[in-house]
């Protein structure tokens, strides 16, 4: 489980053995949830606060989020993105 960014509890990350389309994982506490990149289309549940949490830092970093999935269809070695601040 590649994890590419923490803030406010939420860990954010990818797995090397995933589906189009495009998206990652965010878990908080016990809620877990997969969110399109491109739409921000939620699989899952998670609390409202956290998940808009998650929203917010997916519209700042949708280019680099795109270039990690581009990294994971490769099965290379992620890296960290900014965490929400």
């Amino acid at each position: 489980m590649p994890v590419i960014s923490r803030f406010f509890g939420i860990v954010v990350y990818m797995l090397w053995r995933e589906h189009r389309p495009p998206h990652f994982h965010a878990k908080y506490g016990d809620d877990e949830i997969t969110v399109e990149i491109e739409n921000g289309k939620i699989n899952g549940f998670m609390l409202k606060r956290a998940l808009n949490l998650v929203q917010e830092w997916r519209e700042l970093h949708k280019e680099e989020l795109m270039r990690e999935w581009e990294l994971v269809e490769q099965k290379k070695a992620l890296f960290p993105i900014k965490p929400l601040e």
